[in-house]
């Protein structure tokens, strides 16, 4: 592959070093607000700093770094919410409900999480670094994360295999709106229980049971490796670091930022309140790099777990022309019902695209299972993803978006 071929005359793309990246990082047990997510975080200032990165910090952000917490209670309150209703209570049935429903609508990205502002915090942390002029009039943000997720049933690789056989995936190109049982589980008891419809109250309580107990089973698991998701991004950080202080760039800022990203992304938005006012929209470029050691590289179209939202043409073209230049195959056209920390970046208004990855059946490798081990890892993937954020620096470092 032509990876493979630029391998051998750039450092920065050398498989091997990606992959020994990779490795350490997922040698790491760093669940989104712990000890080992602090312990990964230094690692990766230390490795940014090893590639010539003078300029950064970790930045500590005290945030719920769960959404098991939040969205089980969400579903608690629907089931609890339906039983009472069921019961005769139906006024406080429909109240339950509908709390049940605005808590896990609002916990999803982007927006203000009313739970979260009164359920335990943790300390979370970012990487925020930074290479290049220091009065340059333009910046590009990547972003990477450097927390892993829990696995649980959900994401058992099986699924996606059976969906495949009964004819789910091949004409889908939108992931499934697994979030939204949650808002309308709790929504249906509200509904249910002011009409006085047992049957619609009964419905949305075992939907709102099923999901509570589907985030217990989260909660319960352990931390998975995390080697595609997403030391694969953060190896792309450091590679890229390493292409840049060997060839800096002229006109433009670069930061390269690492979040506690599990938890619904919400580090990315700690990033956004910290930082967003001093990057404006019009001369910042925001590439979100998450997961990209599956088989097959894409650039996200457009993602939302409450609604869809697009990724801006004129972003998408530029990285799309840019693939094609280097001979990157992207697999086209996938749309995520999930979140990146693109999402953000999205609803702050910026020119931006999420850069991902994913197999045949269109789901990124070993999703959040415990065989999310490096030895799994595409590294010819890996290698393509830094060549195309490289290519994407240096094209807004020579011009800015047409």
């Amino acid at each position: 592959m032509a990876a493979t071929d630029a391998s051998a005359g750039h450092a920065h793309l050398d498989e091997s070093w990606l992959r020994d990246l990779v490795s350490d990082l997922a040698a790491i047990e760093r669940e989104s607000g712990s000890f080992g997510e602090r312990e990964a975080a230094e690692w990766v200032l230390a490795r940014l700093s090893d590639e010539g990165v003078s300029s950064g910090e970790v930045e500590t952000e005290l945030l719920h770094s769960t959404y098991w917490w939040p969205l089980g209670l969400a579903g608690a309150a629907g089931a609890l919410g339906g039983r009472a209703a069921l019961r005769g209570h139906r006024l406080r049935g429909a109240v339950m409900g509908a709390a049940g429903a605005f808590a896990a609508a609002t916990d999803m990205p982007p927006g203000r999480r009313y739970l979260r502002e009164i359920l335990p915090k943790q300390e979370a942390t970012n990487v925020v670094t930074t290479v290049g002029p220091e009065d340059a009039e333009r910046t590009v943000v990547l972003v990477a994360h450097h927390d892993a997720a829990h696995s649980g049933l959900v994401f058992h690789p099986a699924i996606p295999e059976l969906a495949d056989r009964a004819g789910l995936i091949e004409n889908a190109n939108t992931s499934p709106p697994l979030m939204w049982p949650i808002i309308g589980g709790p929504a249906a008891v509200a509904v249910g229980s002011l009409l006085g419809s047992r049957k619609l109250t009964r419905a949305g309580a075992l939907v709102s049971a099923l999901f509570a107990a589907e985030m217990v089973d989260i909660g319960l698991r352990k931390v998975v490796p995390g080697a595609n998701d997403n030391a694969t991004g953060v190896a792309v950080l450091v590679a890229i670091a390493r292409a840049l202080a060997a060839d800096p760039t002229e006109r433009t800022r670069v930061m390269l930022v690492s979040t506690s990203e599990e938890a619904n992304c919400a580090g990315m938005e700690a990033f956004g309140r910290r930082h967003f006012p001093e990057l404006p929209v019009d001369s910042t470029f925001i590439l979100s790099i998450d997961t990209v050691g599956s088989p097959h590289l894409c650039v996200l179209r457009g993602e939302g777990m409450r609604g869809m939202r697009d990724y801006p043409p004129r972003a998408l073209g530029l990285v799309d022309g840019l693939a094609d230049e280097l001979g990157v195959y992207l697999f086209p056209n996938l749309r995520l019902r999930n979140a990146t920390d693109g999402c953000i970046a999205l609803a702050g208004g910026y020119e931006c695209a999420s850069l991902a990855s994913c197999t045949d059946l269109k789901q990124p490798s070993n999703y959040h299972w415990p065989s999310d081990v490096p030895e799994n890892v595409d590294y010819s993937s890996v290698a393509d993803a830094v060549r195309l954020t490289e290519a994407l620096v240096r094209r807004l470092d020579e011009r800015w978006l047409d």
